[in-house]
C-alpha cells in the first residue's frame, strides 16, 4: 500500500459509530473512508460496485451477523482485508472470525492510534492480533477437546448467547429478524449439540466458557 491511500468500507448499523470511526481514521492522510453501509446487503452491493482495501465490519448487523458477512466478503472479494468490530471483549466470535479469514478483531472502545495502526497493518497484508486474542487462538488450536459450542453454526452460537443472556424466544426472533418457530428450532439444535436441557444450563455453560463477555 506504499504511496497509495487505503480505501476503507465501514459497515455498522449505527450512524454515530460510523461517524466516530470515520473521524478517527481521517486524522491521517493515507486512509480514506470511501464507503459506508448499514446492512450486510448494502455492504455486498458496495463491494461489487467499488474497490476497497479494508472493510471494518460490525459483528451485529440487522440482516446478517458479521461472521456471515465476513464469509460472503471473503468469497466475493478475497483481496479485501476484513477487520471485525464488536462492543464486546475478545470472545468466541473473535476466534471464529479469525478462523473464517478475518484480518483482525477490534473492540469499539479502541484508541484512535491503535485503529489506524490496525488498518495500515491489514491493508499491507498483515494481521492485527492483540495479545488477548493470540492467547485465545492458542488455546483453541492447542486444545485436544473441542467444546460443544464449537459444533454450533454461527447463527446457533448467536441464539445461544441471547438465550444465555436471558432473552425470550420472541425477543430473540425480533433481534435476529427470524420467526419465533425458527428460533425454537435453533434452540432445539443447540440443546442437542451441547447435551443440555434447559436455558438455565445454557446460561451456566455460556458463563463457564466465556461466551457472555
Amino acid at each position: 500500500m506504499s504511496g497509495k491511500n487505503i480505501r476503507v468500507l465501514l459497515v455498522d448499523d449505527y450512524s454515530i459509530i460510523r461517524s466516530g470511526v470515520r473521524r478517527m481514521l481521517e486524522t491521517v492522510d493515507d486512509i480514506n473512508v470511501t464507503g459506508e453501509a448499514e446492512t450486510a446487503q448494502a455492504a455486498l452491493q458496495l463491494v461489487q460496485e467499488h474497490d476497497f482495501d479494508v472493510a471494518l465490519v460490525d459483528i451485529s448487523l440487522p440482516d446478517k451477523n458479521g461472521l456471515q458477512l465476513l464469509k460472503l466478503l471473503r468469497a466475493e472479494k478475497p483481496d479485501i482485508a476484513v477487520l471485525m468490530l464488536s462492543m464486546h471483549s475478545i470472545d468466541a466470535y473473535a476466534v471464529r472470525a479469525m478462523k473464517h479469514g478475518a484480518a483482525g478483531y477490534l473492540t469499539k472502545d479502541i484508541a484512535a492510534a491503535t485503529l489506524v495502526a490496525a488498518v495500515r497493518k491489514v491493508a499491507a497484508g498483515g494481521k492485527h492480533i492483540s495479545p488477548e486474542l493470540a492467547e485465545k487462538l492458542a488455546d483453541a488450536l492447542g486444545s485436544k477437546e473441542t467444546p460443544p459450542h464449537e459444533a454450533l453454526s454461527d447463527r446457533e452460537l448467536e441464539v445461544l448467547k441471547l438465550l444465555a443472556a436471558g432473552e425470550k424466544l420472541v425477543r430473540i426472533a425480533e433481534i435476529l429478524h427470524l420467526s419465533p418457530s425458527t428460533v425454537t428450532t435453533y434452540r432445539a439444535r443447540i440443546l442437542e449439540k451441547t447435551g443440555l436441557d434447559s436455558n438455565a444450563k445454557l446460561a451456566r455453560y455460556a458463563l463457564e466458557h466465556g461466551l457472555l463477555t
